[in-house]
């Protein structure tokens, strides 16, 4: 790095560069914008950054080597030169039938793992033919019942050959206890099970809202299923801690890594307290960060995500399995960001924000189909979207050396910032009690919901530029394909459940549920009773319905 002697150098020779050269521009010109900031306005962006902005850094100890402390550059020391990133398309929608076609039409196209979504009344633990489901059975993903629709979704698809992620979250360990069982059926062992569930409750109440149960119950859930997979299934990722939502709902890139990382904390605290021994679980942790526009912005936020991480789980818990420091992460592209207005523009910024997460190391990655602003993605856009994918891996460049905006001196300066303002959250979390207490008393909603109402008020205002939106406008009625859920569809979901109940032995169901509602009420883990009762085809709504009754169901304080 620079000396005194040469910053200072700089320093002098930057106040003559702008007073000869920068000056005449401006009283001729001026500049676009009287201020620059990063996408969420998080940070003000500099006219020029030289050695001078990154004159405190210390290689060795703030950057280092990629798969060495504090993994600032990455977690593997080859990157993308030895594997690629997994292309994890999400996809699912109306009847399992549905979904197994759409999987291995994405197979069949180069995807290289599996991401479930499921429609809202399966998130939200109800059965289809539930009264609350009504309308919903099918749309936004795929509608899960029970055994039966999992071992449809899965038919002709060994799970020893591909990852899953699920996007579940309260009923979580009922989902996965599915994937277990279709594991089972098919004679692959638990331990070569490979994927990852969300898990992840406090940012259900933070942004999402499809919780069930109360913060304490939820907790338990989550660290039984730590304690499960670390035995039973030690190659699934047990939780995803996900910021996605969190900046989805409108956090800034620092507000989205801080509150994320937050929640990562409170999970690794309450599962120690449980007895279990931070480095038989942590190295299972999963994170899931959002693609947003800003290029650097994002890249900076990545890098900044894994050297906090180390530090604090070094610092905080002592880990001494390095696998338990690494953050590792699947990224989406923001769907907040797709525009209904112009929808080809949709696949330009999609490209951008996948850009992005490479160039920040991601482990999987997701590209949003253009068309999702208006309906669940056709065959033809998610086509495109994988294809997006595949020629950021084979044709740009970006994959082919590790970490390579590593020494920029915009790059380096602006992972220091975006660091040095999530720990400043960090810290007022911590003086509120931690994430549990801060989301429980609404302050980090309230936080998100200030800058969402800022950046909303910018667009209306035209201060930022939304292209297609309020700028570059064209009128316009495109003529579009748009992938639809029909009546038909949830009679027919509907169906399939009654044929099931029809089928199963129903004094086995009976004794299952009634020995998970024993377990509830015990210091027992409570994923073998649930694969039990799975087993026996009782249903996602029968199994939640005992944990709704045992446990409760949460109610969100109102905002101070």
């Amino acid at each position: 790095m620079f000396d005194s002697d040469d910053l200072e150098a700089i320093r002098e020779d930057k106040q003559r560069w702008h007073e000869s050269k920068v000056e005449p521009v401006l009283d001729r010109f001026g500049e676009r914008k009287d201020t620059f900031t990063t996408d969420t306005g998080g940070q003000e962006v500099d006219r020029l950054y030289t050695p001078d902005d990154v004159g405190d850094i210390d290689y060795g100890d703030d950057i280092g080597f990629p798969g060495e402390p504090p993994y600032t550059r990455g977690v593997y020391s080859t990157g993308y030169r030895g594997r690629l990133w997994t292309m994890r398309q999400y996809a699912g929608f109306s009847t399992p039938e549905d979904t197994n076609e759409r999987f291995h039409y994405l197979l069949d196209q180069g995807q290289t793992g599996l991401s479930m979504a499921f429609d809202l009344p399966t998130q939200m633990g109800h059965d289809s033919d539930a009264a609350m489901s009504a309308g919903e059975v099918g749309k936004a993903g795929v509608a899960i019942d029970s055994l039966d629709d999992m071992e449809t979704v899965f038919d002709g698809i060994p799970l020893d050959e591909v990852s899953t992620s699920m996007t579940i979250n309260a009923p979580a360990s009922v989902l996965l206890a599915m994937y277990i069982a279709v594991g089972d059926r098919q004679g692959v062992d638990r331990e070569t099970l490979r994927g990852t569930i969300q898990n992840d409750l406090l940012k259900e109440y933070i942004a999402r809202n499809t919780y069930i149960y109360p913060p304490e119950p939820s907790m338990r859930i989550i660290t039984d299923i730590f304690e499960f997979c670390a035995e039973e299934v030690p190659k699934f990722n047990t939780i995803s801690i996900s910021g996605y939502h969190i900046r989805e709902a409108g956090a800034t890139a620092a507000q989205e890594l801080a509150f994320t990382l937050g929640n990562g904390l409170e999970y690794v605290e309450a599962a120690i307290e449980t007895g279990l021994d931070v480095d038989d679980f942590a190295p299972q942790l999963s994170f899931f960060f959002n693609g947003h526009n800003n290029i650097f912005e994002e890249v900076a936020k990545f890098r900044a995500a894994r050297r906090m991480w180390h530090d604090m789980m070094d610092e905080r818990f002592d880990a001494q399995n390095p696998k338990s420091k690494q953050l590792k992460f699947h990224t989406q592209t923001a769907g907040s960001m797709l525009t209904a207005q112009q929808i080809e523009n949709n696949v330009v910024r999609v490209a951008y924000q996948a850009l992005a997460a490479v160039l920040g190391g991601t482990q999987s990655l997701h590209t949003n189909g253009k068309d999702e602003a208006l309906s669940l993605p056709t065959e033809e856009s998610v086509r495109t979207a994988l294809r997006t994918q595949q020629i950021l891996a084979h044709e740009s460049g970006a994959a082919d050396t590790v970490d390579p905006l590593a020494g920029s001196y915009y790059v380096e300066s602006l992972t220091d910032q975006v660091e040095a303002e999530a720990y400043d959250l960090l810290e007022k979390v911590d003086e509120r009690g931690g994430m549990r207490e801060a989301i429980e008393s609404q302050w980090v909603q309230r936080q998100i919901q200030d800058t969402a109402f800022d950046r909303q008020r910018e667009i209306e205002d035209v201060d930022r530029i939304i292209v297609g939106v309020n700028e570059f406008e064209v009128d316009e009625d495109p003529e579009m394909d748009v992938q639809g859920v029909t009546e038909a569809d949830e009679r027919r979901q509907i169906r399939r459940l009654e044929s099931t109940r029809e089928k199963r032995d129903d004094e086995a169901v009976e004794a299952a549920l009634e020995a998970l509602r024993t377990a509830t009420n015990e210091d027992e883990n409570l994923m073998p009773y649930i694969i039990d009762a799975v087993k026996a085809y009782a249903t996602v709504g029968e199994i939640s319905g005992v944990m709704r009754e045992e446990f409760g169901e949460y109610t969100p304080g109102s905002a101070m």
